[in-house]
């Protein structure tokens, strides 16, 4: 088994009625694991989680830390500018905060980030020179 990899990425929340609904608007389904206190989305290999963030703190061993958002940034890749506004856009119109909207930017690509509702950042982009599988994932091309 390789080392190098990630299997679930969990979200600190304030409130996880907020975030299912965020979620959901964007296209997310719940998975049937799904607790009161936990959801897991399945993505492509990978599963988001949502957990609030104080049972977080404490699951970690930190019990009444400050867990703090916006040190990383989540990222969805797309095959074209069009669908980077369309998620976008989505986003938005479910309660996202703009940082800054999508455009051209210097590396040669297009790109744009929001905020969820509990601070999270995400990054929407367009790499022209990192194309896609069909199902959306992405394997970085050879040097």
């Amino acid at each position: 088994m390789t080392p190098q990899r990630i299997t679930l990425v969990t979200l600190g929340v304030d409130d996880m009625a907020r975030s299912r609904a965020f979620y959901e608007a964007l296209g997310w389904v719940r998975h049937g694991q799904s607790q009161e206190a936990v959801t897991f989305y399945q993505a492509n290999g990978l599963v988001l989680g949502l957990f609030g963030r104080a049972d977080l703190a404490a699951d970690q061993g930190r019990a009444g830390a400050d867990l703090e958002t916006g040190a990383i940034t989540l990222a969805q890749n797309f095959a074209t500018e069009a669908e980077v506004d369309a998620a976008f856009d989505a986003a938005v119109s479910a309660g996202a905060e703009v940082l800054k909207r999508p455009e051209k930017v210097f590396w040669g690509g297009y790109s744009g980030y929001y905020a969820d509702p509990d601070g999270h950042v995400w990054e929407l982009a367009m790499n022209p020179f990192w194309p896609l599988s069909e199902d959306g994932s992405l394997t970085l091309p050879e040097a």
